[in-house]
């Protein structure tokens, strides 16, 4: 039985607000390969019933942390090769596998169905055997050669590049919507790199993200050091960052910004990437008609994107782009499949959307579809959802649709992201307009085109493609194995220009690049050779 699961909840029942104080979780930091002093601090609340699930620790203590990480996890992981590093990532995530119907349990208080918990958890632990693969192809060494040999003179001389892992440690500060993928897609890459992490999990559902960090400690398969959980506040972390560390966030475009301007994350250049707001959009091809397979295949898709994870996926659909002949049909397809979404305990076989995260999370997405309701009509939800008995204190939103007939002129609906299952639905006159509006996002993670029409398909990708991280293009032929619009694939970068942040994560081998230093190397190729093989 897991450490978090009493005997009494071993299997789940419908939690009662007050729940005995066995039951409560009592998180803790790990630093130093150190368990810290758990609970006491603030309580974390089911977003299903609002019952305490978990208490937080006091605060972690970053100095050591940072220390150790540098003089103990570093070295140990330098110390690996890359294929041995790829093994390790293996073990990590069969390890994860043998245990993630006890992350399941957990997963459902912050409000994910089951179908939302293979996105989180299976999705995390698959991008660990992704980059376990990967690896396979990677040198058996400890740096890593980067292009071919230059011959830099006409006699014995040549240049190579090399990469190999920075000497400090990764601080990875994460968002509060996906608490077990949020955590392993970063260390994936950052692991198979050799550099030690820091994990910073969002408070909401932090509990989750603990849960699969022990599992990880308690597989044994990490050296000392290699990984450190801080839990709370980061006190003054970002404030002893060096110039060998890095910083990789996912958050708010308003905390990236504070981050990135901080005094000493200049001064010292520490390496800085974000993941951050994104206005994604879909658009639907001109040439579409109510009976091309594509009108089917492109409601499918708004409203799964609307739906999966309440929404709260920061490549979720937020933009649903249509022709004006195609605005009405649209709207009442749409509409007629959300009317049909089974909104309640995500515990249940029937239940096909859950909670948002918590209350604050939940008013949040209130607040911003009031903002949006100033250009924009409510076609649909647009409202928290009270679903009485035990649930009745549970986050629950309705799934919304908005309506935006003017988005030319518009500036909130390209601007304002409610991180809910929201989106809104608006024409575009042709190709040039369809590209100007999914380009008024100025930057956005991920965009979707269903088109049968090759020219079409080629007029938004080359006007789209340099606002937009990722383009996903779906027609009738390739539907049946297209991976879907929202979902970060770890052979594919996952980041974004402009307001999305202009960070670049995952991608297989590329992922690896934060943590790599790129080094120039001149010298007889005799003695490039030796340096090859170290």
């Amino acid at each position: 039985m897991p450490f978090w699961v009493s005997s009494s909840a071993a299997v789940p029942s419908l939690p009662k607000r007050k729940r005995a104080m066995s039951d409560v979780i009592a998180l803790a930091s790990y630093a130093a390969d150190v368990w810290l002093p758990a609970g006491g601090g603030t309580e974390l609340v089911s977003a299903i019933d609002g019952s305490i699930v978990a208490t937080m620790p006091a605060e972690a203590e970053p100095t050591v942390m940072l220390d150790y990480a540098r003089r103990v996890g570093g070295p140990a992981l330098r110390a690996m090769t890359f294929q041995q590093r790829g093994k390790m990532l293996r073990a990590l995530a069969d390890a994860l596998s043998a245990r993630k119907d006890e992350l399941y349990q957990l997963s459902f208080l912050t409000g994910a169905t089951r179908g939302d918990n293979a996105f989180d958890i299976d999705g995390g632990i698959g991008t660990l055997f992704v980059y376990a693969s990967k690896a396979k192809a990677l040198p058996d060494t400890h740096v890593m050669l980067d292009g071919g040999r230059e011959a830099i003179s006409k006699g014995n001389f040549a240049g190579q590049h090399i990469l190999a892992p920075l000497s400090g440690v990764a601080v990875h500060i994460n968002a509060y919507n996906f608490p077990v993928w949020g955590m392993l897609e970063k260390l994936a890459p950052t692991l198979l790199a050799g550099v030690p992490a820091i994990v910073k999990p969002a408070t909401t559902g932090a509990y989750l993200t603990a849960a699969a960090f022990r599992i990880m400690i308690d597989s044994g398969a990490l050296p000392p050091g290699a990984v450190q959980l801080l839990l709370g506040s980061t006190g003054d972390l970002i404030n002893q960052l060096g110039g060998q560390d890095s910083v990789a966030f996912t958050g708010s475009a308003a905390t990236a910004a504070k981050l990135k301007a901080n005094p000493n994350v200049i001064a010292n250049t520490v390496r800085f990437t974000a993941e951050q707001d994104s206005l994604n959009a879909s658009v639907l091809g001109p040439e579409v008609s109510i009976e091309s397979p594509e009108f089917d295949l492109f409601v499918k898709e708004a409203v799964r994107e609307i739906t999966q994870k309440a929404g709260q996926k920061c490549t979720a659909i937020r933009r649903i782009m249509v022709s004006q002949a195609l605005l009405e049909p649209v709207q009442q397809a749409i509409v007629a499949r959300l009317s049909k979404t089974a909104v309640g305990d995500p515990r249940e076989e029937t239940t096909r959307m859950g909670a948002l995260a918590g209350l604050p999370q939940r008013d949040d997405v209130a607040d911003n579809v009031a903002r949006l309701r100033g250009e924009a009509e409510v076609v649909t939800g647009g409202e928290a959802l009270d679903l009485g008995g035990s649930l009745g204190q549970g986050a629950f939103f309705a799934p919304t649709l908005l309506r935006c007939d003017n988005p030319a002129t518009a500036e909130m609906v390209h601007a304002v992201e409610a991180f809910g299952p929201v989106s809104t639905l608006m024409p575009y006159g042709d190709l040039d307009d369809a590209v100007a509006l999914a380009n008024r996002g100025l930057g956005s993670l991920a965009m979707s085109i269903f088109s049968h029409d090759p020219v079409a398909v080629a007029a938004l990708v080359s006007g789209t493609s340099v606002f937009h991280g990722r383009i996903m293009v779906v027609d009738r032929d390739s539907a049946a194995d297209a991976t879907g619009h929202g979902a970060a694939l770890p052979h594919l970068q996952h980041g974004g220009p402009g307001r999305a942040g202009g960070g670049a994560e995952l991608g297989g081998v590329i992922g690896m690049m934060p943590y790599l230093q790129r080094t120039a190397l001149q010298a007889a190729p005799a003695t490039l050779d030796l340096l090859a093989g170290l």
